[in-house]
């Protein structure tokens, strides 16, 4: 298999609140809610670098697609690191999402390696960990 990974989708409870959040409160661009004309599409993409995507999908849609029950998302299952430049920006980033309705779980400090980072869930539970790692900087 080749590495081509080009969307990560995130199930959520409520897709008019997700989309608030990562559009309007951590300002990920995005052209909106697409698919509403059909049953179990509707779902906002967000641009990322690298030619990623960011996908939310309604839980119960995804649901009925994969033909598995709904089920609690677990905090402790995966994480989604977004990389920075700069140390400042993990704290510009962090009070963003918090200002936005993130739950902030570990408020940013510097790590074991050397970097600076902090964690946040999403409305819906998903864990972000916004990181400034010295070793690995963004292509950008």
């Amino acid at each position: 298999m080749k590495p081509r990974i080009s969307v990560l989708t995130l199930g959520v409870t409520d897709l008019e609140r997700s989309l608030r959040f990562y559009r309007d409160g951590l300002g990920l661009p995005t052209d909106g809610i697409v698919g509403r004309e059909f049953a179990h599409g509707a779902v906002a993409f967000f641009e990322l670098s690298g030619g990623l995507r960011l996908a939310i999908w309604a839980q119960r849609d995804m649901a009925h697609d994969t033909g598995l029950p709904v089920q609690t998302i677990s905090a402790t299952a995966q994480t989604i690191g977004h990389n920075v430049m700069r140390k400042d920006e993990v704290d510009a980033v962090m009070a963003a999402a918090g200002r936005a309705g993130a739950d902030i779980i570990k408020p940013p400090q510097d790590t074991f390696y050397g970097g600076y980072a902090g964690y946040f869930r999403d409305p819906d539970g998903h864990v972000w960990e916004v990181v400034w790692n010295p070793q690995m900087l963004p292509a950008d």
